[in-house]
């Protein structure tokens, strides 16, 4: 019995330190960012509640499934056994990734935001142990594992972090009502869990973004004349 309250209390510390890590109050900015999705709007790709949910639909499919997701159970496992060359090749993978200038600066700005946090909290990972440049993805599988968070939660709840800012990026600029956010919310949560499902089996050969659209919308993004968000 004792045994079983001991795990409940490292389950329960677990979860919450992942609640910590996913949410809107974690002081690294990550609201200034649409990661695209601004420049759909502008460009009238993206015009209404059932539009919004296809591209964030799609963008999760091939992109997160393709690429953070599973990115996040490698750099997690990288994490538990301090191999620092795995760290290094996963984080500079994701770098090359990063198709345009506002993705990259998105993802090594929150990566810095996150840093100097846990520093703040003494909870920054060894140094021998730290990529060049870590970026956001890096920094989060570092703080699930620090906080014990299993793998498969960690990508649900990075996942529900990114839908959760995507929503509220369109709440601001689409405009879109709350309500419909929940309505989407309610579409896309059995496709977080598809998502994570499907990144959990993917090989290394298979990883990679496959979001042209998205991509050419952050370059137009980049000269946008006026914009709210960073990307």
């Amino acid at each position: 019995m004792l045994a079983d309250s001991n795990q409940t209390a490292v389950d329960d510390m677990a979860l919450l330190g992942l609640m910590q890590l996913v949410s809107p109050a974690l002081p690294i900015g990550a609201f200034a960012w649409s990661q695209g999705l601004e420049s759909a709007f502008e460009l009238g790709w993206v015009n209404n509640e059932q539009q919004l949910g296809g591209w964030l639909e799609g963008v999760l499919e091939d992109g997160l499934t393709r690429c953070e997701l599973p990115l996040l159970a490698r750099l997690q496992s990288a994490w538990a056994e301090q191999d620092a060359d795995a760290l290094a090749h996963w984080n500079a993978w994701l770098h090359a990734t990063r198709e345009t200038a506002e993705l990259s600066d998105e993802d090594l700005r929150l990566g810095a935001a996150l840093a100097r946090l846990l520093g703040s909290l003494e909870l920054l990972p060894p140094e021998d142990l730290m990529p060049n440049e870590p970026g956001y993805v890096t920094l989060f599988a570092w703080g699930a594992t620090l906080r014990k968070v299993p793998v498969r939660q960690t990508l649900l709840g990075f996942s529900w972090a990114w839908m959760e800012n995507q929503l509220a990026v369109a709440c601001k600029a689409m405009p879109l009502g709350h309500t419909a956010a929940q309505r989407l919310t309610e579409q896309l949560r059995p496709k977080l869990v598809e998502a994570v499902n499907n990144a959990l089996q993917m090989n290394d050969a298979e990883l990679g973004p496959i979001i042209p659209g998205l991509a050419l919308g952050s370059a137009q993004h980049e000269t946008q004349y006026s914009r709210l968000f960073r990307s």
